[in-house]
């Protein structure tokens, strides 16, 4: 059972989260929230897996939150809930560790799927702004070390699958690869280009243009 703290300044909004999730069997709802201070109380008390999180709040707005909870509470996941004029906000966002951001009005079983996703240590890159936010956080985009000509092209490939998005198990059935091959090229990506995590290669490949459908 995946737990899940819903954190929203607007009551109705959180009611209508809460009657969506409660469709899908392996997901609870186990507390909310209307601010990002009152988000981290709950944290403090509530053994939580997936925090759905919304940027613009009172008293302490979804960015200041995020930061906090990924620094206090590791294991918690954060999924950033935005709409398409909150671009500043989600790179904020994303530069302190979370986990990936949805549009608010995302249908429920692309919701169900995205948090499934983002428990299981994926990232979630939602529709729509992405492109534009990539731009907004080059200082956020890692240098790496090596450069990025040191990978080779099968990593390189796997780098760009992840700029767009797909899990680990979604790359290895399109390049018709195991995913534990996938798993290991994906921990070489990591350590060359010096980044912590899959949130922060897919930050530094979109700042590089390589999530771009084509590319």
């Amino acid at each position: 059972m995946i737990r899940i703290l819903l954190v929203d300044n607007e009551s109705l909004i959180r009611r209508g989260l809460k009657a969506l999730l409660k469709l899908e069997a392996n997901l609870e709802v186990v507390g909310e929230a209307d601010n990002g201070e009152m988000a981290i109380s709950q944290l403090e008390a509530l053994p939580t897996d997936v925090v759905l999180m919304d940027v613009r709040m009172p008293v302490m707005d979804g960015v200041a939150a995020t930061k906090e909870i990924v620094a206090r509470f590791p294991q918690t996941k954060v999924l950033i809930l935005t709409t398409f004029d909150d671009d500043e906000y989600v790179a904020q966002a994303l530069k302190y560790g979370a986990a990936g951001y949805l549009l608010k009005d995302t249908p429920s079983e692309e919701l169900a799927q995205a948090i499934q996703a983002v428990h299981k240590g994926y990232i979630q890159l939602g529709p729509g702004i992405g492109q534009k936010v990539m731009t907004q956080i080059p200082a956020a985009a890692p240098k790496p070390s090596p450069a990025l000509e040191q990978l080779t092209p099968r990593e390189r490939e796997i780098l760009q699958a992840i700029a767009k998005g797909l899990s680990n198990k979604e790359i290895a059935r399109n390049l018709y690869i195991s995913e534990k091959t996938v798993k290991n090229h994906v921990t070489s990506i990591l350590s060359q280009l010096n980044l912590r995590d899959r949130t922060k290669a897919a930050i530094f490949a979109n700042s590089l243009g390589l999530g771009k459908e084509g590319s």
